[in-house]
């Protein structure tokens, strides 16, 4: 599948994730193992399942695993709505954060457009 360091919606990934660990980095200390692990995961799970995917070798994974980088997407933007209505991060920062979410998906369903499983 080649190099996924080449992939824009990696590189796109990669910056979201660290938008989102920075942006994390003040929650509560009792969200340590909660709220922040949770967003935090589902940002870092982005680029990684692309990652995974086109090390898989076949058309087929890539497609599996750019599906489950998509809702890790939506799964992240979930917990940064709720982070958000707790009072855990600013709604400036939150909408920044989305609006990179919303620039990336895109990018993950074009791949899904162009790249059909074959096995």
């Amino acid at each position: 599948m080649g190099d996924f360091r080449r992939l824009r919606a990696w590189q796109e990934a990669m910056d979201f994730a660290v938008a989102v660990y920075r942006a994390t980095d003040e929650f509560p200390v009792s969200e340590r193992f909660g709220l922040r692990s949770q967003v935090r995961r589902a940002a870092s799970s982005v680029g990684a399942n692309l990652a995974e995917g086109a090390g898989r070798g076949s058309p087929g994974a890539f497609h599996a695993f750019t599906r489950i980088a998509r809702g890790s997407l939506h799964e992240a933007v979930s917990h940064l709505m709720l982070a958000s209505q707790l009072g855990f991060l600013d709604n400036e920062v939150v909408g920044a954060l989305i609006a990179h979410a919303e620039r990336l998906g895109p990018m993950l369903s074009g791949i899904l457009a162009r790249k059909r499983p074959n096995g």
